[in-house]
């Protein structure tokens, strides 16, 4: 019998909330946290609006010995998981030393971290370059440090597949509690709101160039003209069920199913393959489309990939056949951390039986989409979909589940 995997803690750092009660207030309310960049001046530039954490108090939060070897989005990744930990009620330190491991996803790694790295190389010379260049600026680096910091030393890595890789993190760390490891810290957290950062957001030529917070990022709306970024993410704590309930822990819900395709090469002719993503995760976990209560939408908020996605929901579920929700309108693409903050989300829209809104957003007939608008849903959600593409083709779903 396949071991079932459930979430028992959940970290939170998202623009709209720092913590899972604040995020979740200010998420099924519908509450914005896009705003015009403040952590460097964005006027020289075409995009400059983003989803920023205000409030982060690193020095607050964390050992002053760790802030010199940690970009922002580490800070933001160490909290999470430690929240997720006492999220969890699990003490790492009371556990054997390999009996927990950490699997996250990244899609840029530490970018501000080596910009100011590179800047002090190019302006003062190498000897004024940190030691800590060598590892802050990796992808690896927060799975590295959450590891250290909790003693964990069960198997770790990191997944790289831009948005679609939290999901895919996840599933990774699913399978390695299938295999055998008790709990598994996961997710996705990610921070490139620097100079650097920025232009490489540029050149994918896909952000929104408006100035308007509440017209910038316009998923299935005819106006969509691009996306907003923004930094954050969710840690999620997995382990198996029968653990779970062996040591009376809250049980948020069951990973049930995921599924990961690729996309053909631009100017082929195969259609694609998100469609066959969505159908991999529903046959994972054994549920049907008229199963499904909430699929959290990928919405990337450019009209060419909003309709490969309302066209493979449309496929499955049929026209307006299942609600369509993104959160994520209201904290922009947080890249690796997005989707993870999604399944946080999905669960605890099945906590508390209520769909959380797609704010801004006018919906174009022609997506033939059940988009949640204006306000949240009341409804019965016990079995969620939840989908992230990846800038080059990757394409990842997983459904979530509550627990029996």
């Amino acid at each position: 019998m396949t071991t079932s995997v459930v979430v028992t803690g959940l970290g939170i750092t998202a623009p709209n909330g720092l913590g899972t009660e604040d995020y979740w207030a200010a998420t099924r309310t519908g509450k914005n946290g896009i705003g015009r960049v403040t952590r460097f001046d964005p006027a020289g530039y075409p995009s400059t609006l983003a989803g920023e954490i205000p409030g982060f108090s690193e020095e607050e939060l964390l050992p002053s010995r760790l802030l010199p070897q940690t970009d922002r989005m580490t800070r933001l990744a160490l909290v999470a998981a430690e929240w997720a930990l006492a999220d969890a009620g699990v003490d790492p330190q009371s556990l054997p030393e390999y009996d927990m491991g950490v699997v996250t996803a990244s899609s840029s790694g530490g970018f501000e971290f080596g910009q100011n790295e590179l800047q002090k190389l190019w302006s003062q010379g190498a000897q004024y370059v940190s030691a800590y260049q060598s590892f802050a600026w990796f992808y690896a680096v927060n799975s590295g440090q959450i590891s250290i910091r909790s003693g964990l030393k069960g198997p770790s890595g990191v997944i790289v597949s831009d948005e679609a890789g939290g999901l895919d993190a996840l599933a990774q760390g699913r399978r390695l509690i299938r295999k055998g490891t008790p709990m598994i810290v996961s997710g996705g957290v990610d921070a490139s709101i620097c100079p650097w950062g920025w232009v490489a957001q540029l050149a994918a030529k896909r952000l929104s160039t408006s100035d308007e917070p509440t017209r910038a990022f316009l998923p299935f709306d005819a106006d969509a003209s691009g996306y907003v970024p923004g930094e954050g993410g969710a840690i999620l704590i997995m382990e198996s069920a029968e653990s779970a309930r062996a040591r009376g822990a809250k049980i948020y819900g069951e990973i049930a199913g995921y599924g990961a395709t690729f996309d053909a090469a631009p100017g082929s002719d195969r259609e694609p393959a998100l469609r066959k993503a969505i159908e991999f995760a529903l046959d994972d976990a054994g549920v049907r489309p008229e199963d499904v209560d909430v699929v959290f939408a990928d919405a990337a908020g450019v009209p060419e990939l909003d309709r490969v996605e309302a066209e493979a929901i449309g496929a499955v579920f049929g026209e307006r056949g299942v609600p369509v929700t993104a959160p994520k309108t209201m904290t922009g693409r947080l890249y690796s951390g997005a989707a993870p903050l999604d399944v946080a989300t999905a669960l605890l829209a099945i906590e508390e039986g209520l769909i959380p809104p797609t704010v801004n957003v006018h919906p174009a007939e022609e997506y033939a989409l059940d988009l949640v608008v204006d306000r949240p849903r009341t409804a019965q959600v016990r079995t969620a979909l939840v989908v992230a593409r990846g800038y080059g083709g990757f394409n990842s779903a997983v459904v979530v589940r509550a627990a029996d």
